[in-house]
């Protein structure tokens, strides 16, 4: 049986057409749909999507919109998790395929939750930097912020193409080509195979790689915000690395300086 053919449900709730997939890896993808008139999210927001399950029940998981606010599809940068529930399925869709989306947007990595700043930092590991590929692509970030840092750490070189790609096209972004200029820089990295540089950004943020790098004396809570996204041991291990300079955790209802979300489908 077509495995497309056996996942491709009909009149689904909260329905929306996939436009557009691509395929980094073999263990990541893309996939862009169609967007809800009625949907308004903050760029770095996250919701609800799926598939029908064989029982015909809704198997959903949180997926940060990749896309920014003003975009007319949504896009979605998802692994491809071979047993996983949703992501053994979710990897087999194809344009005019439909999946579930709930129109509820929310999340942490917004520019609400942070106090006004200079500098923002993106800490993102794998398809932790889907929110970032909505927020760099976002207006305000540039209004905002004098300097943007995207550090983006995966296992293998192959797996930094996503964002590699999306950071060099932006300067050419019609939009907001003209307001990046010189203040959006990336830092990727690798784990595993040999690349330009090598490491995870813990350990290149404590034995101060990174500050190094990039010219940076210190990261100080006056100037610097940041955002996470990644694995719980990033998230917390990070966490701790920026409290170690005065940082402290915010929320929409109670903006500071830094914020982290958790990144996990399966």
């Amino acid at each position: 049986m077509n495995q497309t053919a056996a996942i491709k449900p009909t009149r689904l709730p909260d329905a929306q057409t996939v436009t557009h997939v691509q395929h980094w890896t073999d263990r990541l993808f893309s996939f862009r749909v169609k967007r809800p008139q009625s949907l308004r999210f903050r760029s770095g927001e996250f919701v609800m999507i799926g598939l029908l399950k064989d029982d015909g029940k809704p198997l959903l998981r949180a997926y940060s919109i990749a896309s920014p606010s003003w975009a007319e599809e949504l896009e979605f940068y998802s692994i491809k998790v071979q047993d996983g529930p949703l992501t053994s399925r979710l990897q087999h869709i194809q344009p005019g395929d439909e999946i579930i989306l709930r129109p509820k947007p929310v999340g942490t990595l917004v520019h609400d939750a942070l106090l006004p700043g200079k500098r923002l930092w993106f800490f993102a590991t794998g398809t932790g930097i889907a929110p970032f590929a909505s927020l760099v692509r976002e207006p305000q970030t540039y209004e905002d912020y004098d300097q943007i840092i995207l550090t983006h750490t995966c296992r293998d070189r192959a797996e930094l193409t996503y964002g590699s790609e999306l950071v060099n096209a932006l300067s050419y972004d019609p939009l907001i080509g003209e307001m990046i200029g010189d203040k959006l820089t990336y830092y990727p990295t690798t784990t595993r195979e040999q690349s330009p540089k090598m490491g995870r950004i813990t350990d290149l943020l404590n034995n101060g790689e990174v500050l190094s790098d990039l010219g940076i004396d210190t990261i100080n809570p006056k100037t610097d915000r940041a955002m996470v996204c990644g694995s719980l041991g990033l998230n917390t291990d990070l966490k701790a690395i920026l409290e170690s300079y005065g940082l402290k955790e915010g929320a929409n209802s109670e903006p500071a300086e830094y914020v982290v979300e958790k990144a996990f489908v399966g």
